[in-house]
């Protein structure tokens, strides 16, 4: 479990000459994901994975570390030294109850993060914000990277994405030698991630194996619930071309077609059914306050405000094209829920 020099030293010299990579959150959704994108390329000479708890996954030229990046956790600089890029991953979605303890990781660790890749002298700092970054925009049409990062105000998540934002602002002109690279995705779905979103998002009260066609009778159709989403193997390719190419600032990332409560039937062979949003609202919001559901309803107002998004850029300056449709990557997702999918990390266990 070595970090820091030692990690490359050992692991350089194997690859030959490429890029040394750190990945901090490698373990999750996106982090797995990102860490096999690396793994498989040429261009990287060594990975060195950071986690809060160490997996038995092993890619190939990969090193794991344990870390902490709360406030007074593990040394950053160290593990970062002699690094060429950081990916910063690492997020907590719970509690939802507690936003001062997702504050303290997501924000302030965050900054121990981007502090710390600086003081090591790291070249290139990539940044995995996310649509819930942005301000309510349109569902008619697309926005592009532009557009405002003041996220929804009442939900945590949102406050804590756009904030960063803000953050990284100044950060990039303290630190005008630094690449900075910030990827906008939309909602990332895959198979091995289906327990961890369940656990994170829905809870004990969505019963994995009902999930299914013939066996979901009807979709709700809420006014709003217009979304992208994207396979997280997809996310992870061009958070790789990030690290790679010479580009900067940022990218939004999702695929194609939108969904909707039409489309959400068509995958569920069911119907879709109109309903007031009101009375939805106050269900998940009871739901959330008796903690049996763990997504706040203020999450919930965010995704239906969230705007569409422009993908213009990731296509010309990373030459990025999403390999899986948006439906795939549900579909994918639906699957790994009724099998109780998952992968050898602690954020991914089945």
């Amino acid at each position: 479990m070595n970090g820091g020099m030692d990690h490359w030293t050992r692991t350089g010299a194997e690859g030959g000459v490429g890029t040394r990579v750190v990945v901090v959150g490698a373990t999750g959704n996106v982090g797995t994901s990102v860490m096999a994108a690396l793994a498989e390329d040429p261009r990287v000479a060594s990975i060195l994975g950071l986690a809060r708890r160490a997996p038995d996954w092993r890619p190939d030229r990969t090193t794991w570390a344990v870390a902490d990046i709360d406030p007074g956790g593990s040394d950053l600089v160290h593990r970062f030294a002699g690094a060429d890029a950081v990916v910063h991953l690492a997020w907590k979605f719970q509690p939802t109850h507690d936003p001062v303890t997702t504050w303290r990781t997501n924000v302030l660790g965050s900054i121990r993060v981007f502090e710390a890749a600086a003081q090591a002298g790291v070249g290139t700092l990539v940044h995995a914000s996310s649509v819930g970054a942005y301000s309510p925009g349109p569902k008619e049409s697309r926005v592009d990277e532009s557009w405002p990062t003041h996220g929804w105000p009442q939900a945590a998540y949102c406050r804590e994405k756009a904030y960063l934002e803000r953050y990284l602002d100044a950060y990039e002109l303290h630190n005008a030698g630094m690449r900075v690279v910030r990827l906008r995705p939309a909602f990332m779905f895959k198979r091995e991630s289906a327990s961890q979103q369940r656990r994170i998002f829905a809870g004990r009260l969505l019963p994995s194996h009902l999930v299914r066609p013939s066996l979901v009778p009807a979709v709700p159709d809420l006014r709003g619930l217009v979304f992208q989403a994207l396979h997280t193997d997809d996310a992870a390719a061009a958070c790789r071309e990030a690290v790679i190419r010479p580009v900067r600032g940022a990218f939004n990332l999702a695929a194609g077609p939108v969904l909707d409560a039409a489309e959400l039937a068509r995958v569920l062979d069911a119907r879709p059914v109109k309903l007031p949003l009101p009375p939805v609202r106050a269900a998940l919001s009871a739901a959330w306050r008796l903690h049996l559901v763990p997504a706040s309803p203020d999450l919930f107002d965010a995704v239906l405000r969230l705007p569409l998004l422009s993908c213009s850029r990731a296509r010309t300056e990373l030459d990025w094209q999403p390999r899986h449709t948006a439906v795939e990557a549900v579909q994918e997702f639906l699957d790994g829920l009724r099998n109780h999918a998952g992968m050898q990390t602690a954020p991914l266990a089945a």
